[in-house]
């Protein structure tokens, strides 16, 4: 079922690609540079937080049950569940950046990018592709944070959504091969800021 949101002002810049790939480092130099411009849709999840991460400002970290409250409420614009974790983007958190005259920034996998395709939110895609699978999978293997399963799991889903950006879903597809190359990390956002 298609939803229909209430948002109504700047479009939105929606950001996809595998775990791993580099996305968050490449929205922090962003928001570091462009402090006025974009603003952060927080997202929900059921996860608990990584090290380091804070609740309000990686994601709102939610009970099950008060995540399935607020799908039930018709709250979220996309949501969806991987590796037994559901994660949410709300409507509330991308008005509230909007309202600040800001560039809404949401972070969202394929399902979410196909939902919010859905809405009339008329939003600008970008998908962050990394080099090669194997490179990729190096850099989850990096984290120290994920089981040999949820590695899997992630390097087969990278190929799905490799190959859904490659059906012209996306206004553009970057390809990260270097995730310290400023130059390239700010390439990436040209014609948004």
């Amino acid at each position: 079922m298609a939803t229909v949101s209430p948002l109504v002002a700047i479009s939105p810049l929606v950001i996809s690609g595998p775990s791993g790939v580099g996305k968050s480092t490449l929205l922090k130099r962003l928001f570091d540079k462009y402090p006025t411009s974009f603003g952060f849709s927080v997202s929900h999840t059921t996860r608990g937080p990584r090290p380091g991460e804070e609740d309000g400002k990686a994601y709102y970290f939610v009970t099950r049950e008060k995540f399935d409250e607020l799908v039930a409420a018709n709250a979220f614009i996309e949501h969806t569940t991987f590796s037994s974790n559901s994660y949410g983007t709300s409507f509330e958190t991308v008005q509230k950046v909007q309202d600040e005259g800001k560039i809404c920034v949401l972070d969202v996998e394929m399902k979410g990018v196909q939902a919010i395709k859905n809405t009339t939110l008329n939003a600008k895609y970008i998908f962050i592709s990394p080099a090669n699978i194997a490179a990729l999978e190096m850099r989850l293997r990096g984290r120290g944070t994920e089981t040999e399963e949820s590695i899997q799991k992630r390097v087969n889903s990278a190929a799905a959504e490799i190959a859904y950006a490659e059906t012209g879903a996306h206004n553009k597809i970057i390809v990260n091969g270097d995730s310290e190359d400023k130059a390239f990390q700010l390439s990436v956002f040209r014609g948004y800021c």
